[in-house]
C-alpha cells in the first residue's frame, strides 16, 4: 500500500549540486542512494534536473522515480535555478512510496549468479547501453570479437542479434533471459545483464554477460588449445568475473540494497568497491600491453571526428568529474575534426588523458578539451589546473610503469605509456607541454580527415 506525503518536500543545492539543505524524506533517499547531506545529490534523475536547470538559466519539472532500499520512490519535481545569493531550489509533490516488487525466488537468484559466473563472453556498458569494453573466452567467438572491436562506442544491440520482443522496448532490463545469436557462432545463447550504481532504476553503468547452454565441440575444444598462453587472454577473463562479483557485492552493500549499516562499514565497503575498481583496471591494462608490444599490433583506421568522441568521453567520465567538482568543458556541438583513426582507439586514449586529468586536478578546477589543426595534422588537447610537470618528468611521463613517484594514487603507470604506442600505430604522436604550477596539456595528433 502506498505512503503519501501531502506535504510539499523541499530541499537546496548549492552551486556544484551538492545538498546544503533537505526535508528529512529528501535526506532519507539521499543517504539509500550512497549519497550524504552536504555531497553531491545521489538520485539520479533529481541530479540531471538540477543539472538541466543551471545549464538552461529555466525552471525545470518532471517526475521522478528512485528506490531507497525497500521501496520505489516517486514524486513530482520541480527545480529553480538560484537567485543572486540563493542556492537552487527542489520541490517535491505527490510523494509516492510503494513496495519494490519482489519477483526472484532464492532459487533464481542462485541461477543467475551461476550463469553469471560461468559466461563465456562479458561486455561493460555504459547507462546509454554503449559497449566501453568486453571479454571473450570461447574460441568460437573470434569473429563475434572482431565486430565488438569494430563497435566500441555504440549500442551492444546493433551486433547481437536478439530474438524477441526485448528490442522494441530498447529497456535494459526487459534483456535479461532473452535468447540471442552471435556471429560465427552455431550456438544459442542467453542475455543476462546487471545494472551498475546505487539505483537500479537508473543505473550508471551496465554489465552484460552471455551464456550458452551448448558445450563447444570436440574441434573449437581443439582451436583454443592450439592458442599460446597469454596474461591477457587467459588471465584476465578468468579473474574478471569474481572482481566484478566482488564490486556489485560491494556497491550493494555500499547503498543499503541489503539493509542499513553504520557508517563505517559503508566506507568499508567503499574502500572493497574501489580496490575492485582497481584491480579491473590494472587487468585491463595488462591486457591492453601485451596487445600494443606485439609485433602484429596494428588499428583499422576510418573517418571520425574528434570532436564527436571528445564529447563522448567527457559524458562517460562527468559523474566522476562532479564527484571531484572538477567542471569539464567539452567542444561545442557545432565543432568539428575529421580525421583518420580508429574510432575506439581514439576514445581509449582520450578516457585515459581526461581520467588523468582528472585524477590529478584539485577539486572546483576545470578540464578543457580543445581541437586544432596544423597542416595534415587533426589535433585535441586535454589541459587541466593541476600542479604540472617539471622538464624531467615530461621526459618520464610516457615510459612504462612511470608513475612520478605517485605511489598512494591508484594508477598502474601503464596508461600514458600504451596510448602513446596506440598513437603511434595510428601515424600519430601524443605529447606533453607542462610546467610547475601551470597545470598540462596533453595534445593527441592524429592524420586529418577532410
Amino acid at each position: 500500500m502506498a505512503n503519501d506525503n501531502d506535504e510539499p518536500v523541499t530541499g537546496e543545492c548549492d552551486a556544484h549540486d551538492r545538498l546544503i539543505r533537505a526535508d528529512a524524506p529528501l535526506l532519507a533517499l539521499q543517504q539509500a542512494c550512497g549519497g550524504r547531506r552536504g555531497g553531491i545529490v545521489a538520485i539520479p534523475r533529481l541530479l540531471a534536473l538540477l543539472t538541466r536547470a543551471r545549464e538552461t538559466g529555466m525552471a525545470q519539472s518532471e517526475t521522478i522515480s528512485s528506490f531507497d532500499g525497500r521501496n520505489q520512490i516517486s514524486a513530482s519535481a520541480r527545480v529553480t535555478p538560484p537567485a543572486e545569493g540563493q542556492g537552487t531550489l527542489i520541490r517535491l509533490t505527490d510523494w509516492k512510496s510503494d513496495p519494490a516488487p519482489r519477483d526472484e525466488t532464492e532459487h533464481a537468484a542462485l541461477q543467475r549468479d551461476i550463469a553469471r559466473t560461468f559466461a563465456e563472453c562479458g561486455m561493460r556498458l555504459d547507462d546509454q547501453q554503449r559497449i566501453l569494453s568486453f571479454e571473450i573466452e570461447a574460441p568460437d567467438l573470434t569473429a563475434f570479437g572482431e565486430k565488438a572491436a569494430a563497435a566500441i562506442g555504440r549500442r551492444w544491440t546493433e551486433i547481437v542479434d536478439v530474438q524477441g520482443a526485448a528490442v522494441a522496448t530498447r529497456a535494459w532490463n526487459s534483456f535479461e533471459g532473452a535468447r540471442c545469436r552471435l556471429a560465427g557462432s552455431s550456438r544459442d545463447w542467453t542475455v543476462h545483464i546487471d545494472p551498475i550504481g546505487p539505483d537500479p532504476a537508473e543505473p550508471v553503468g551496465l554489465v552484460l554477460y552471455l551464456t550458452s547452454d551448448t558445450p563447444l565441440t570436440e574441434e573449437d575444444d581443439t582451436a583454443e588449445d592450439s592458442y599460446a598462453p597469454s596474461l591477457g587472454r587467459d588471465l584476465t577473463p578468468v579473474l574478471r568475473q569474481p572482481v566484478d562479483r566482488i564490486i556489485a557485492n560491494a556497491e550493494t552493500i555500499r547503498t543499503k540494497l541489503a539493509g542499513p549499516l553504520r557508517d563505517e562499514y559503508r566506507t568499508y565497503a567503499d574502500d572493497i568497491a574501489e580496490a575492485g575498481q582497481h584491480l579491473l583496471s590494472l587487468m585491463d591494462d595488462l591486457s591492453d600491453l601485451e596487445v600494443v608490444e606485439a609485433e602484429t599490433f596494428t588499428t583499422a583506421p576510418d573517418r571520425i571526428d574528434l570532436a564527436e568522441i571528445a564529447r563522448r568521453a567527457c559524458g562517460i567520465l562527468g559523474v566522476r568529474a562532479r564527484e571531484k567538482r572538477i567542471t569539464l568543458v567539452p567542444p561545442q556541438e557545432s565543432e568539428h575534426q575529421p580525421a583518420v583513426a580508429e574510432f575506439r582507439r581514439v576514445l581509449q586514449i582520450l578516457l585515459n588523458l581526461i581520467g588523468n586529468a582528472i585524477r590529478y586536478s584539485p577539486e572546483d578546477s576545470q578540464v578543457w578539451v580543445r581541437l586544432d589543426s596544423e597542416g595534415d595534422r587533426a589535433m585535441v588537447t586535454i589541459a587541466d589546473q593541476g600542479h604540472g610537470l617539471d622538464e624531467d618528468q615530461q621526459r618520464k611521463v610516457f615510459e612504462k610503469f612511470e608513475r612520478l613517484g605517485r605511489s598512494g594514487d591508484s594508477g598502474s603507470g601503464l596508461g600514458l605509456y600504451i596510448s602513446r604506442k596506440i598513437a603511434h600505430a595510428m601515424k600519430g604522436e601524443l605529447t606533453v607541454e607542462s610546467a610547475p604550477g601551470q597545470g598540462a596539456r596533453f595534445t593527441l595528433s592524429v592524420p586529418a580527415g577532410r
